[in-house]
């Protein structure tokens, strides 16, 4: 059959495009990419704070029934089109391609904040290279009066306004907080948090400059690293006193808690946010995969390590906090009070200090923490470089160093606000309220216009074209309605019920400064009528 002027276009450019070496190499970068530090801190916290083990009942569904069919569908398009996000949606429906840029805008969102949470990590992992952790006593310079040592030999007694020292090296050493006055003065910028992030870009540009041929390499070490080091950590919290009261407080089930939609709703969130669909991530990598490899075979592997991955973290996580409070004398919720990153950078910390070879397990944890940051950091830019190289070929594609360059430069630049000294409110305002809504967004329009502008029906054959086989009734169920519901009722619930002046422990005095962030949240959707 002769084929077409743009038949023949088409074809050349599936030829002449750069594939993975091996397919291991993209499954480790979608592993590495989905498994971030989100699924050992997040994943923890809220399971156990809606239901315990009642929790995996919703988490199980939501996967089942939205996260993975959204996950599959993302690999699936990338690979038959081989196109980023953006150039992409001129095969599929033009009238959206306004998404790809919203995409790209999201990714530079995330850039401005995540990498500086992976520069207070870069931060703890040099400053565990000592033979008693600087967090570990009230003898540093920064330490104040209120600073009490829990485990110290000497008899110490407990007060109400008692700091323990790891929250002070945390919230006066590194973020150095106490020299701001909130968001209102956000005071100068640390030089030491710059140097880490600058030292993070470096290794990220290295990593990436070449394409998927290098990345690919690379994630042979930042995503098997982070299992190894799993599995010690795990071995050594099953060993400690009082692990056991961690693990029955993570899985003990509180049914009526199934009741409550906001269980449903968290467990929405986790696993959309936990495999990343709307990151344009999955269409990049994908993109670089050949024409008929089995993409479903490869959403489910890579999506049930994903959930394991979390599961298993929680272990990690409880065990520490159980041994915790059977040192404190206290209970486990006391102890699990916080989420995020001081559940990490204060708690998980402290507890680490205070075990027999803490340089040890510090060094690892924290460089455990590092490549599961660098993993997804690869991709989110990925995704951009991916969009934008495509979208304009004859301007970058033989200028890929010197894109990446700029890109970089303008991710450290735009990461200076939450470099300074009230950086850390900057960031929470970045994580909880600016990406958030927008991804939904992005997700669900990606959701419909795949479904229902270009056709489920011709979105299954193209499947059928690259895999032998039509997806089945479940699959095209979930595309069409199951995964757009989810995904509405998760937009609409946040959006109606979620109040950030009172979800936050941040400095607001109202809710302008939340509202701004909302704002720039939802302003990304502007770019999907373009």
């Amino acid at each position: 059959m002769r084929l077409s002027p743009e038949g023949q276009q088409q074809l050349m450019e599936l030829e002449d495009r750069e594939t993975w070496s091996k397919k291991i190499d993209f499954l480790l970068s979608v592993i590495g990419y989905a498994v971030d530090l989100g699924n050992v801190w997040r994943f923890p916290y809220i399971c156990y704070q809606n239901g315990g083990g009642a929790f995996l009942i919703p988490y199980t569904i939501m996967a089942i029934f939205g996260g993975i069919p959204l996950f599959y569908m993302e690999l699936a398009l990338g690979q038959y089109h081989r196109n980023g996000c953006i150039s992409i949606w001129r095969k599929i429906c033009p009238i959206f391609k306004g998404i790809g840029f919203a995409i790209c805008v999201i990714d530079l969102y995330v850039a401005s904040y995540y990498n500086t949470i992976m520069a207070w990590v870069f931060y703890y992992l040099v400053s565990s290279f000592t033979t008693e952790l600087p967090w570990t006593s009230c003898n540093n310079a920064w330490n104040t009066g209120n600073c009490t040592a829990y485990f110290s030999k000497d008899n110490v007694s407990w007060a109400l306004h008692s700091i323990s020292p790891a929250e002070e090296f945390y919230t006066r050493q590194v973020l150095q907080v106490h020299r701001s006055n909130g968001l209102d003065d956000l005071g100068g910028i640390s030089w030491q948090l710059t140097l880490c992030l600058l030292l993070i870009f470096i290794i990220v540009y290295f990593s990436i400059w070449k394409g998927v041929k290098t990345s690919g390499k690379v994630v042979w070490v930042t995503a098997t690293f982070p299992y190894v080091i799993l599995f010690i950590l795990l071995v050594r919290g099953a060993t400690l006193p009082g692990a056991w009261r961690g693990v029955l407080y993570y899985l003990k089930p509180e049914w009526q808690k199934l009741l409550a939609t906001e269980v449903w709703v968290d467990a929405a969130a986790q696993i959309f946010f936990s495999l990343g669909p709307g990151f344009g991530v999955l269409l990049a990598y994908a993109s670089y995969n050949k024409f008929h490899n089995n993409c479903y075979q490869d959403a489910l592997v890579t999506s049930t390590v994903n959930c394991l991955t979390s599961f298993v973290s929680g272990f990690v996580i409880f065990t520490v906090l159980g041994y915790m409070a059977e040192m404190r004398n206290e209970d486990v919720s006391e102890v699990a009070k916080d989420m995020g990153p001081s559940l990490l950078f204060i708690t998980y910390a402290e507890a680490i200090a205070n075990m027999p070879a803490s340089t040890f397990f510090a060094i690892i944890f924290f460089l455990m923490l590092l490549t599961l940051g660098l993993d997804s950091t690869f991709a989110g830019l990925e995704g951009v470089i991916t969009g934008v190289l495509d979208e304009f070929p004859h301007v970058w594609s033989k200028r890929r160093e010197f894109f990446v360059l700029g890109l970089i430069i303008i991710c450290f630049l735009g990461s200076l606000a939450t470099l300074t000294f009230g950086g850390a409110y900057v960031v929470k305002l970045f994580e909880e309220y600016a990406t958030g809504p927008a991804v939904l967004t992005v997700v669900f329009l990606e959701a419909v216009a795949v479904a229902w502008f270009y056709g489920i029906t011709q979105f299954c054959n193209d499947v059928k074209e690259m895999l032998g086989f039509t997806p089945g009734w479940y699959w095209r169920v979930c595309w069409v309605a199951i995964s757009p519901i989810f995904l509405l009722v998760s937009f609409l619930h946040i959006f109606f019920f979620f109040f950030p002046p009172c979800a936050t422990k941040l400095p607001l005095n109202d809710a302008q400064t939340a509202l701004v962030l909302w704002l720039l949240g939802t302003a990304i959707c502007v770019f999907c009528r373009s």
